[in-house]
């Protein structure tokens, strides 16, 4: 039967969407009714109480939406937003206006394009500030179907890491994978023999990072490995966490014993079931560099809906949500939003008198695209600029 993946077409024909939105199509055509409607994206709350998230999944939303006779206003993609405002108001972070019957079979893949891919990108975001400037690599593609390993790198590097692992993930942003060994080699080859190998057969331009902790103690294996490869960058270790014990302590001992015998350029990379939480004792233990996976790949979903607010110019909601079409506003100096109605002016910030300027974008306007996404390493620099300039935590 082959896998079990969609394409292309198949989403762009709404073959992925819930059957209630092609009833509602055939309903609306069926009756003639043609009603010019806003509706907007917001996220009620963030997972796992977050103060922030990445927008990201606009690109392909305007892939799937080209050529519909639609106008649709964005937050950039990379953006990083509050669910809501100053005043408690949802923060709109898309906004689509046309004839409802012409969009509506692609509510659910347009949020399933930004739902996950915000949750990939505000998760890598998490990590980049936890580990601060020390390297950061994707390593999640396994946990994930590989149907989808292009979208979960691409948007781990938007979110901050460094590298991914993937060879399609590398390709779609442009820069070459980034890993280390396997235990199946050393398990195979054995520990030093494997070692050697990799030294000898490896190109100059793959950095030589020795998986430490197949068998030994880590410290002594370390000192093993610096022994071993010529021009050693890094020792990585992979325990498992039910053997881990103290890792912080296992991690400022290998870093003593590979310092006093004169290897004090060595690094120390750690990979294995670690997240935004469990980097930062790491990091001040001595380790330099991380592979994070599952928490990445599998991060919790920016839980956004879409909701019409407006129909044919008058304000429409159901109940739970602000109806009417609206302006997105963001200070330039604190990053807070301000959300008014479409008529209503703010200028001044009301957290810290800030200019505001409008936080929306036109990237549509009537099916044709006006405003091309700007290429991953842009996307990733201006994440990374908004964690600098707002000073975020997580």
């Amino acid at each position: 039967m082959g896998f079990f993946i969609t394409d292309m077409d198949s989403i762009k024909q709404g073959k992925t969407t819930d059957i209630y939105f092609k009833r509602t199509e055939t309903i609306l055509r069926s009756k003639g009714v043609h009603k010019k409607v806003v509706a907007e994206f917001t996220a009620s709350k963030l997972p796992k109480n977050y103060e922030w998230a990445v927008f990201a999944g606009l690109e392909e939303t305007l892939q799937l939406l080209e050529g519909k006779p639609i106008d649709l206003y964005a937050l950039p993609e990379g953006t990083i937003f509050r669910s809501r405002d100053v005043n408690g108001i949802p923060v709109p972070v898309m906004m689509i206006e046309g004839d409802y019957v012409e969009f509506a079979i692609y509510e659910t893949p347009v949020l399933g394009f930004i739902c996950q891919s915000s949750g990939i990108a505000t998760k890598a975001a998490r990590v980049r500030v936890a580990a601060g400037e020390c390297l950061v690599l994707s390593f999640g593609i396994r946990r994930m179907h590989p149907a989808i390993a292009p979208l979960i790198d691409r948007n781990a590097y938007i979110g901050g890491c460094d590298g991914v692992s993937s060879i399609i993930g590398a390709e779609t942003i442009g820069q070459p994978p980034k890993g280390t060994m396997p235990h199946s080699l050393i398990i195979v080859m054995g520990e030093e023999e494997a070692w050697r190998a990799y030294d000898e057969i490896m190109p100059p331009e793959v950095p030589r990072i020795a998986l430490i902790d197949t068998y030994g103690d880590e410290k002594m294996e370390a000192v093993k490995a610096a022994e071993t490869f010529k021009n050693l960058l890094a020792v990585r270790l992979d325990t498992p966490g039910s053997r881990k014990g103290d890792f912080p302590a296992i991690i400022r001992e290998v870093r003593w014993e590979l310092d006093v015998r004169g290897y004090k350029d060595v690094k120390i990379f750690i990979s294995g079931g670690l997240d935004e939480y469990s980097i930062p004792p790491l990091r001040e233990a001595g380790a330099t560099g991380f592979g994070v996976g599952t928490s990445i790949s599998n991060a919790p979903t920016i839980d956004f809906a879409m909701d019409i607010v407006e129909v044919e110019g008058r304000p429409a909601a159901k109940k739970g949500k602000f109806g009417g079409r609206k302006r997105v506003m963001r200070c330039e100096n604190c990053g807070e939003f301000l959300v008014v109605s479409k008529g209503e002016s703010a200028e001044q910030c009301p957290v810290c008198g800030g200019n505001l300027t409008e936080a929306h974008e036109q990237f549509i306007k009537n099916g044709e695209v006006i405003k091309e996404i700007p290429d991953v390493e842009k996307l990733r620099s201006y994440v990374l600029e908004q964690i600098e300039k707002f000073g975020l935590k997580i």
